[in-house]
């Protein structure tokens, strides 16, 4: 059964970074697409970023380009979301999600993080 768990949320000052991890267990994810969205208080859940577990190549949301970076570490099975000049905009719950390469829908989900940026 495939695990996802996040962690590194927390409260920053907007112009700060913080880092998210997603810790996947449960299967080899050389297959998988990992991904990063966030949902608002009374907002739709909305993409961020993803990354192809086997090249490492990355895709971002506008909105977050050039501020977020989403990397991947084999030997941990790890993936983060390194958010840096954050806005009061970005506060929201980060999940983190994962799908088989080629495939549309995301299969599995973690069960968020909360990250709070003050003005």
């Amino acid at each position: 059964q495939v695990q996802l768990v996040e962690s590194g949320g927390g409260l920053v000052q907007a112009g700060g970074s913080l880092r998210l991890s997603c810790a996947a267990s449960g299967r080899t994810f050389n297959s998988y697409t990992m991904g990063w969205f966030r949902q608002a208080l009374g907002k739709e859940r909305e993409y961020v970023a993803h990354i192809r577990w086997s090249s490492g190549r990355t895709y971002y949301a506008d909105s977050v380009k050039g501020r977020f970076t989403i990397s991947r570490d084999n030997a941990k099975n790890t993936v983060y979301l390194q958010m840096n000049s954050l806005k009061p905009e970005d506060t929201a719950v980060y999940y983190c999600a994962a799908r088989l390469l080629g495939t549309i829908d995301w299969d599995y989900w973690g069960q968020g993080t909360q990250v709070t940026v003050s003005s």
